[in-house]
């Protein structure tokens, strides 16, 4: 079996996601196989494997760190939260229930065999397993069903390296905190401290991080910065619907649903140099973008009553009548159709007139559509982007609801895709249509290949009247590869990576 080591945070937050991709590509760096596990994750950032299974993007990246291909191993619970108070329950990357907080808080510990057996067969696989926890260990209320921090650790004989974020202030009083609140089995578990997103001088912390070893008697084994490395961020908490820093040539504007999922669809577009891209809320936000994004949602139907009533809806229609390109991915594909049918409540219930700016009709069906894909884009050299004609794609499709086109409105649309190549079941035979400069696909990863973006970006460019000539193309896998690189090195940096190899070795 793999040996095992485990990042706990303070808080949600804290940076457990990137401390274990970064642990992840530095073990393989120094020739380890390794793979990350998370038991539970809560999130609207999934990705489909080539099983046709679901799971968090996080352990998606991850894996990636880590040079391995993403397994529904890896996160055998994933929570999609439906509202406030619901979620949608995925066991073993498939749908097991629809459940509400209390629910679920219930039936939490039901779900340890199948945890148990994934953590098993992927633990005899590699050499080290880097585990994740989950927001804080500390939450007393609901430490009694805990699965995913200190009772994982236990399973997994993990040592636990407990991190802090000193960015948000009160560092040493969470880390302090959350050790005393432990039992003492767990804070025998904790073998390390890692101050996370540190800025600025550290000798002038060094007293603290003394202090600190002092009252919890537990060594400090990193100071890690604020690392600038371009690593997709797994969940509502990304600090990309904030940035506002950029201006460029070409102005991009992402709708930010409610229950936005699945954004790391467009983090690519920020890898140009001739695009500004950004998230809005509301009308005053919208201004006069060069092409608005509806992105996915884990509730269309919501999601679209949300925009019809701040008036977004009425902007983006405004925006599409003036011959400016509308892009909407999945459950936005699905908001920029006629009509949207719920007839099993799958998410709202019952009917609603969609946008009208495709003539499209979805039904919310009881099965979901998990599938890989790979295609090309057809667009008979017509509409706004007409020049994506024959450049490839490669993506996932995941969604309740499936959409057609009536035979009379035929000649009206076009089909955005044909597909080429499909792994899953379930594949809809409608992965996406246009019509002159409304674009809908229900493709995941529709931007990722290196001549999608460089073509959108030119026609872009273009149609202002500017010079498209120096837009060049991006290897994403490359870009990505780099990124993971500059993290671990980070990581050798700032950590005392001998004492992390102490602790992995000794274990508990």
């Amino acid at each position: 079996m793999a040996k095992a080591i485990m990042v706990q945070g303070t808080m949600s937050n804290a940076g457990k996601s990137l401390l274990v991709a970064g642990l992840c590509r530095l073990f393989k760096q120094d020739g380890y196989s390794v793979a990350p596990f998370k038991s539970q994750n809560m999130a609207l950032n999934s990705f489909i494997t080539k099983e046709g299974l679901e799971m968090g993007r996080a352990q998606v990246v991850q894996a990636e760190a880590a040079g391995i291909e993403p397994s529904v191993l890896m996160n055998p619970i994933l929570l999609k939260p439906t509202n406030d108070m619901a979620s949608q329950v995925i066991v073993n990357g498939e749908v097991y229930s629809n459940m509400n907080a209390k629910e679920y808080y219930q039936h939490k510990r039901d779900m340890v065999p199948e945890i148990k057996k994934a953590y098993d067969k992927l633990a005899s696989q590699y050499d080290i397993i880097v585990l994740e926890g989950a927001g804080s260990p500390a939450e007393i209320n609901l430490q009694e069903n805990d699965i995913v921090n200190m009772y994982m650790a236990k399973l997994a004989k993990a040592p636990v390296l407990l991190a802090g974020d000193i960015d948000r202030g009160g560092v040493f009083a969470s880390l302090v905190g959350t050790m005393t609140l432990f039992s003492e089995e767990d804070r025998a578990m904790v073998k390390g401290t890692i101050i996370n997103k540190f800025r600025g001088d550290k000798t002038i912390l060094q007293p603290g991080l003394d202090m600190l070893e002092d009252i919890i008697h537990v060594p400090t084994v990193g100071v890690v910065p604020y690392l600038h490395v371009d690593i997709d961020d797994e969940d509502s908490l990304t600090e990309r619907f904030t940035r506002k820093d950029k201006v460029a040539l070409i102005d991009i504007a992402v709708i930010r649903l409610p229950r936005i999922s699945n954004f790391t669809d467009f983090n690519v577009f920020e890898y140009s140099d001739a695009v500004s891209l950004r998230y809005v809320e509301s009308v005053g936000q919208l201004g006069n973008p060069d092409l608005i994004i509806i992105p996915g949602t884990k509730n269309t139907m919501e999601d679209l009553l949300w925009m019809r009533q701040c008036g977004l809806e009425t902007a983006i229609i405004k925006h599409a009548s003036s011959g400016k390109p509308v892009f909407g991915i999945c459950g936005g594909f699905q908001m920029l159709g006629r009509q949207l049918e719920d007839p099993y409540n799958v998410e709202h219930g019952g009917s609603l007139k969609g946008m009208g700016l495709l003539p499209s009709t979805t039904v919310f069906e009881k099965e979901k559509t998990r599938t890989q894909i790979k295609g090309h884009f057809v667009t008979n050299g017509k509409g706004y982007f007409a020049a994506l004609e024959g450049v490839e794609i490669e993506g996932y499709e995941i969604h309740m609801g499936q959409s057609t086109v009536e035979a009379s409105e035929q000649g009206a649309i076009s089909s955005l895709t044909r597909i080429t190549e499909i792994s899953g079941d379930g594949a809809n035979e409608m992965a996406g249509l246009y019509k002159d400069n409304v674009y809908g696909s229900y493709i995941h990863g529709v931007f990722d290949k290196e001549n999608v973006v460089k073509t959108i970006v030119s026609v872009l460019l273009k149609n202002k009247g500017l010079d498209e000539s120096a837009v060049s193309g991006l290897d994403v896998k490359a870009y990505k590869e780099r990124q993971y690189d500059l993290l671990a090195d980070g990581l050798r940096e700032n950590m005392d990576i001998e004492a992390i190899y102490r602790i992995l070795n000794e274990g508990v």
